[in-house]
């Protein structure tokens, strides 16, 4: 026996329950498959289980797409304001950890409960455990959903089933396939948001930082970002590091600024008669970790007291903190990667609906998507502004 439904959903995570509850609001019958066993399973794990749920700040500079204006249209339709004001019917608080970037109060589960609850209220019905996903169309122009479980049919169908990121979480490319099937072209896609591996001789000689993080500035292909690096036993991770990942290709170099902001040589010439005994090392101290002093100038004179350093080797520790350069190895690849860039490409889509310009009543968002948001709550306003988009064009043109 088949099921129909007026909207199927492919996908039970942030941008499909989002675009479920706002589709069957409209009065439709919607149906949400899920093949793992809980809906909203990265929620859950998201920003250490406190949810960075979205960034006031959220605008097309954020994200990374080969059409950099696709996402202007759904952040305008639906704001980090817009989720604001849900949160507050069900009495949710946040609170601001950085300048525009929100974390819900009551964690993750609470959001996920929200969504929830919104997909309660207007009679979405979610399917968990829906394995082995197959799509295809009839000549009527329905889409045909079959698993392991049942026969599904739709009218609209919308794909929200989001990259390659966390396969433990059960993370796949069943979305691109749907995509290709449907003729649509995929940008190649790759681990972004991930931490850096570094090649053996590069791993040698960080070894003994790892747990270690500094302030810094990362630069890689015109991008840079200033913010926490932390170093681990096979390479850098941290803020600094996910963010410049989403920029770098294999085989680029990375430029890191350990002192941002600080004209070394300017302090010590102002420091060197106040604190003229006091050890290079020991000087050196106060604007950054001793144990990366050690590791980045292993070989300068350290005992020095500062009125004996020497123009000559100032300049050598300015170019020392200030400019390492390093090619990493690869990156922690899609099972350390929070999200996935590339993937279906924005020129099929219509960035005002979602809709696909190729078949019509079908849609994709959040993450399937060739967008890619920074750190910082971007990709979760990303997969609200887009499922509200879908959402609402299904539900109101769907017969």
């Amino acid at each position: 026996m088949t099921i129909s439904s007026d909207i199927i959903i492919i996908g039970a995570g942030a941008a499909g329950l989002m675009a479920g509850a706002t589709a069957a609001a409209y009065g439709k019958q919607v149906i949400i498959l899920e093949h793992a066993e809980k809906a909203g399973k990265k929620i859950l794990i998201s920003g250490g289980g406190r949810c960075n749920f979205t960034h006031l700040q959220a605008s097309s500079e954020n994200y990374i797409s080969e059409n950099p204006h696709f996402v202007k249209s759904a952040l305008s339709q639906y704001t980090p304001w817009d989720f604001l004001d849900l949160m507050q019917q069900y009495n949710l608080s946040y609170e601001e950890k950085s300048e525009g970037q929100l974390f819900c109060e009551q964690k993750s589960p609470a959001i996920v409960n929200m969504l929830l609850s919104e997909c309660k209220k207007y009679h979405v019905q979610i399917k968990l455990k829906e394995k082995n996903i197959q799509v295809t169309r009839s000549k009527a122009g329905f889409f045909i959903i079959d698993t392991d479980m049942a026969q599904y049919q739709a009218r609209s169908l919308i794909i929200a089933s989001g990259g390659k990121s966390i396969p433990k979480m059960g993370a796949s490319d069943i979305g691109y396939r749907i995509a290709h099937y449907m003729g649509h072209e995929i940008i190649p896609t790759q681990p972004a948001l991930v931490p850096f591996l570094f090649n053996q001789d590069d791993t040698q000689f960080i070894k003994g930082l790892s747990g270690n993080s500094a302030s810094v500035l990362v630069r890689c292909n015109k991008q840079e970002f200033e913010d926490d690096l932390l170093f681990t036993h096979r390479g850098i991770s941290g803020p600094a590091a996910l963010q410049i990942s989403s920029y770098w290709d294999a085989g680029d170099k990375i430029r890191i600024d350990l002192l941002p902001g600080i004209k070394l040589e300017e302090e010590i010439k102002a420091d060197k008669s106040e604190s003229a005994e006091q050890s290079l090392q020991r000087y050196l101290g106060k604007f950054i970790s001793r144990k990366i002093v050690n590791t980045f100038l292993s070989d300068e004179k350290f005992h020095l007291p500062l009125k004996q350093v020497q123009p000559q080797l100032i300049s050598h520790l300015n170019e020392r903190l200030h400019r390492w350069e390093v090619t990493p190895g690869t990156t922690a690849g899609y099972r350390l990667a929070e999200v996935t860039r590339g993937g279906v490409d924005t020129n099929g889509i219509s960035s005002k609906t979602m809709e696909s310009k190729i078949i019509p009543n079908l849609y994709f968002i959040g993450e399937v998507l060739d967008v890619t948001g920074w750190l910082g709550g971007y990709n979760f306003q990303w997969a609200w502004s887009s499922a509200f988009v879908a959402g609402k064009n299904a539900g109101l043109n769907t017969g």
